[in-house]
């Protein structure tokens, strides 16, 4: 026999923001963006809540929150990192860059440390082509950023946390 479990507190309000959209499946986007603004990411959880919602299928949610880069599936740690990857960032040693800091934090990109202290992230174009290779950390840009800048900033980063 089957027994109906209670919705969890992440499937409440992914339909509290579905429901704040009309539950209309034209605004998928901007529900996937309000769930991980209020949740911090889309859990698994939420996908069939929002597909009932919408009226979609739950490959549809899925596939777009699979496809667009933007969307976590994990939580994210307390800092972000996002080092640029576009061709400008390769061709200024962006590689060794990405090398060191996967080396330097212990993860790979799109990956959150143990301590959900960083989130590391790959994005294909900061807007900072002229002082490749770029990242961004938190919001905040950094240009011309090799193995000992990029250092530096973790060491900051890291004094910052432990306060």
């Amino acid at each position: 026999m089957l027994t109906k479990r209670d919705p969890s507190p992440e499937e409440d309000r992914a339909r509290e923001v579905c429901s704040q959209y009309g539950d209309r499946p034209e605004e998928l986007l901007e529900i996937l963006h309000g769930v991980q603004h209020v949740l911090g990411y889309i859990p698994e959880t939420t996908i069939p809540v929002i597909a009932k919602a919408l009226n979609l299928s739950r490959a549809e949610v899925y596939g777009v929150v699979s496809f667009y880069h933007d969307f976590r599936r994990q939580p994210a740690g307390r800092h972000e990192i996002k080092i640029c990857r576009a061709e400008s960032c390769q061709a200024m040693q962006g590689e060794a860059l990405c090398d060191h800091a996967q080396t330097a934090l212990g993860v790979g990109f799109g990956e959150t440390s143990n301590d959900r202290l960083v989130t590391l992230e790959a994005v294909y174009c900061l807007g900072l082509c002229a002082l490749s290779p770029a990242m961004m950390v938190d919001g905040r840009p950094y240009g011309r950023v090799g193995p000992a800048k990029f250092d530096a900033v973790l060491t900051e980063l890291l004094s910052e946390a432990a306060e």
